[in-house]
């Protein structure tokens, strides 16, 4: 069984309450060395059998026209969980 993610974060120009409420929280809790924070959205789609690039393909579809609004949304990325695993942090490091 494969599973894909897709990550949709609001575009550049679009105001984001949630990530400004979270950027002005994290200096008062002691991470004082981020300066900007952005709240997006993350899916993770199951398939049976591989992640093919036929499939990655239908992901980003469904990504364009259903998972997110294109007025004021982006697709940053459309991935096989299992290959992209080595790039992702976890609260126990680096998986």
């Amino acid at each position: 069984m494969g599973r894909v993610v897709v990550d949709v974060m609001p575009k550049p120009e679009i105001l984001d309450p949630q990530g400004k409420a979270v950027a002005g929280a994290l200096p008062r809790l002691g991470f004082g060395q981020f300066t900007s924070v952005r709240q997006g959205k993350r899916f993770e789609l199951e398939v049976e059998g591989p992640v093919t690039p036929e499939v990655l393909a239908a992901a980003a579809e469904a990504a364009a026209t259903v998972l997110s609004n294109p007025v004021i949304e982006d697709v940053v990325r459309v991935a096989d969980i299992e290959t992209d695993a080595a790039a992702t942090t976890t609260s126990e490091g680096v998986a």
